[in-house]
């Protein structure tokens, strides 16, 4: 059975609108299935064991999506009240409906990274004395690549500090890591040389692994039996979930090894854009597979730029206002990035013309 495909499409929009390949769909038909909420799956028990082992856990728990993930990790590490550090635009805290408030009742403490980046020095001045008045600070939050600063990399050394100040602190220090795999490769170390500064991690196994559904929560074994529970509590009890977890096997067996080939059609990307007349793009922060462009010199912002883009059967996403996010999957070949390029250049030059030929000053090639 051929993979089904949208048809004269490019979908840049997210690495999420992936299709399960012809193997994830076999495995699925042949899965066996237990009820997983009284924890009798084998398939499910299988990709858990293979997921902590990926990434050298004790223990991991299979989950629905990451946002559940990362709100049972808040909800095992913290209690009500309790205040968690997080990047200002972090996953976490700025896509996740505010559960980590509404439902974990936890406080953000925003620390401003530069492009999702931040290190001990960010942190330091936001750490509260003990006082009665004061929530207490219990969590530090990594997210590692991040999402919002375009796909960047925390380095190693930078995870090192956090993790010494976190132990210092007596804070638990947690991985938003849905590109784990992304940011391993851009770092050029294996996943568990990340996840080992952490006491508990998330990753996707949707995105650019592919497969339809499903995140893993890895910790240690007390952690996840904790996990276990917050997830029932969610509403997370599964039952023949094996039907899911075979996708997530093949994903982590046969799809991590070639998300580099995403990172190499980014940068292609990234370079092509940055030589086209009102386009902007920081070449430094394209380290795995997304592009953030800069269309201020364009004179149109994020929206209007995606719209005109979607008629030449484009699919970006707009983070207005002047924003636009491009990210590379494994249905963008080379020569999807050559026709992308052609079709942004050729609506550069359609813009620029009805603003006398001329980008708006101060953007400069390459830069945003």
């Amino acid at each position: 059975m051929p993979e089904i495909q949208e048809h004269d499409l490019i979908n840049l929009y997210s690495d999420t609108q992936t299709l399960p390949t012809d193997r994830m769909r076999e495995a699925m038909h042949f899965a066996q299935v237990g009820d997983d909420t009284y924890r009798t799956d084998p398939t499910v028990q299988r990709l858990e064991r293979l997921a902590a082992d990926k990434v050298g856990m004790e223990a991991a728990l299979f989950c629905p999506s990451g946002h559940m993930a990362n709100l049972i990790a808040t909800m095992v590490h913290c209690r009500h009240g309790d205040e968690i550090i997080v990047e200002a635009t972090a996953h976490m805290y700025y896509y996740e409906s505010g559960s980590m408030s509404a439902v974990a009742g936890v406080i953000p403490r925003l620390v401003e990274g530069r492009h999702g980046i931040y290190d001990v020095g960010d942190v330091r001045p936001l750490l509260r004395p003990r006082d009665i008045h004061y929530p207490r600070t219990r969590m530090l939050c990594v997210e590692n690549s991040h999402n919002r600063g375009g796909g960047t990399v925390f380095p190693l050394a930078t995870i090192h500090g956090l993790r010494q100040l976190a132990i210092e602190e007596g804070l638990r220090f947690h991985l938003d890591g849905a590109r784990l795999f992304n940011a391993a490769f851009a770092l050029e170390v294996e996943p568990s040389t990340i996840v080992a500064y952490f006491d508990s991690a998330m990753f996707c196994l949707s995105k650019g692994l592919s497969a339809p559904i499903g995140s893993m929560l890895v910790g240690p074994g007390s952690f996840i039996d904790r996990a276990l529970h917050c997830r029932k509590l969610l509403g997370g009890g599964m039952r023949q979930l094996g039907v899911l977890a075979a996708a997530g096997i093949v994903a982590l067996e046969e799809m991590v090894d070639r998300l580099p080939i995403d990172h190499e059609h980014a940068k292609l990307l990234a370079a092509g854009l940055a030589e086209i007349p009102g386009c902007a793009v920081d070449l430094d922060t394209v380290q795995t597979n997304m592009v953030l462009l800069d269309v201020r010199g364009l004179g149109v912002d994020a929206s209007e730029f995606a719209e005109r883009l979607r008629e030449s059967e484009i699919i970006v996403c707009p983070r207005p206002p002047w924003r636009v996010r491009f990210v590379t999957h494994r249905h963008i070949t080379k020569d999807n990035i050559f026709t992308v390029l052609d079709a942004v250049r050729s609506l550069s030059d359609t813009l620029l013309a009805k603003s006398g030929g001329h980008a708006r000053p101060g953007m400069q090639k390459g830069n945003a």
